[in-house]
């Protein structure tokens, strides 16, 4: 559903269950820091709404959106989070600079939530221009930064559901 027709930033909170023992990382693209910054903070704010400690909240800053899978690395091998929640804004341009840029990012962000199994969140905007970006960070289309922080710790009661319930064999 495109955004024109719901503010997206309403979701199902209930389903995520006790969240307090997670540590969180997010990785912030320092490009469009007016933007990246509201995303990281409403992040950042949904998650201790959801008892994630802030002391278990690791937030690194990178230079751009491309640096964004390589930041996420670091931050899994240095402080070993749960979940990682990548933040950036790339807005079109006059180039086709943002599609080489969305189709890098997402494709090694994927590679490395596969590689990790761990929950590595594209929490990365990728408006035609400043307006969307705007109505994307807390303007009429909500905060895609409690849309990243809601993902991670979605993921993560899907995982402690799947891990704790009975292994059996069979149908």
């Amino acid at each position: 559903m495109s955004s024109k027709d719901k503010n997206l930033s309403t979701v199902d909170q209930q389903s995520l269950g006790d969240c307090s023992q997670y540590k969180i990382g997010i990785v912030v693209s320092e490009w469009h820091s007016n933007i990246t910054h509201k995303l990281s903070d409403a992040a950042k704010e949904f998650l201790v709404s959801h008892n994630v400690l802030e002391e278990n909240i690791t937030e690194v800053n990178v230079p751009g959106s491309f640096e964004l899978p390589l930041g996420a690395k670091m931050l899994l091998s240095s402080k070993n989070p749960d979940a990682v929640i990548c933040i950036g804004c790339v807005i079109t341009g006059e180039t086709k600079h943002n599609e080489y840029i969305n189709h890098s990012v997402a494709r090694a962000i994927s590679q490395l939530a596969l590689v990790s199994s761990k929950p590595i969140i594209f929490g990365v905007l990728t408006p035609e221009n400043m307006q969307q970006a705007i109505d994307r960070s807390g303007g009429e289309h909500g905060n895609k930064g409690v849309e990243a922080a809601y993902s991670a710790l979605k993921m993560l009661s899907i995982k402690s559901d799947l891990d704790t319930k009975e292994k059996r064999i069979g149908f």
